[in-house]
């Protein structure tokens, strides 16, 4: 199964990826981590994305696109697959078709998950992730059990450059100019599902799992 799981930063898209992935056997295609991987390792690519990600920007789709055909048509890929965070905007969600039916693909479930503004803002802005192992925590819903250190190898805990909140604004700003139209790309195909995402964790991942299955 090919899915697509799109909503706005904050909304808990990477976490119940994780879950739905291990579940049912796909590989996740996380395109934030992949970014954040290229920064990380001084790439051109990710030089170039770094400057696009630290302003709350989206990064163009020509460093994206690419990217994406070559881990999805990887041979190691089998069973399937699930996009977070990528398409972005409609000009790569055209793209992302075109790409699949080229290679005699498709996406069988586009999920959007959605939440209040005010809820993605405490989300976001109280994220911390581990400098050394890169576990996730929360000031507010998981905190570490010591301050500024993780649980799991005491490394140093810190917050990314887009989850500060002079950043976040921008970050929804962007979000509703570019990536909100996508409703009306995929609302009208038959793959389309709506979830609503501003509950509880194991109760959005059982709404999660009815729109992919049914």
């Amino acid at each position: 199964m090919n899915i697509v799981l799109f909503g706005p930063p904050g909304v808990g898209k990477g976490t119940q990826s994780d879950n739905l992935v291990n579940e049912l056997g796909i590989t996740h295609f996380a395109m934030g981590d992949i970014l954040r991987e290229a920064v990380k390792e001084g790439t051109a690519l990710g030089l170039k994305a770094k400057t696009y990600m630290d302003s709350g920007k989206l990064v163009p789709d020509a460093l994206v696109i690419g990217m994406i055909e070559a881990r999805i048509m990887d041979p190691e890929v089998t069973g399937g697959f699930l996009l977070d965070g990528f398409p972005r905007n409609v000009s790569q969600a055209e793209a992302l078709a075109s790409m699949l039916e080229k290679h005699g693909e498709s996406i069988d479930r586009v999920v959007f998950m959605d939440a209040p503004e005010a809820m993605l803002l405490k989300r976001l802005s109280g994220r911390l992730i581990c400098r050394a192992c890169g576990f996730g925590f929360h000031r507010h819903y998981s905190p570490p059990r010591k301050e500024g250190r993780c649980d799991r190898c005491s490394g140093e805990l810190y917050q990314r450059d887009d989850d500060k909140e002079e950043v976040i604004g921008q970050r929804l700003e962007v979000y509703g100019e570019q990536t909100r139209p996508l409703l009306e790309y995929y609302k009208a195909l038959p793959a389309f599902r709506r979830l609503d995402a501003s509950g509880e964790m194991t109760a959005v991942y059982a709404e999660l799992m009815k729109a992919v299955k049914n």
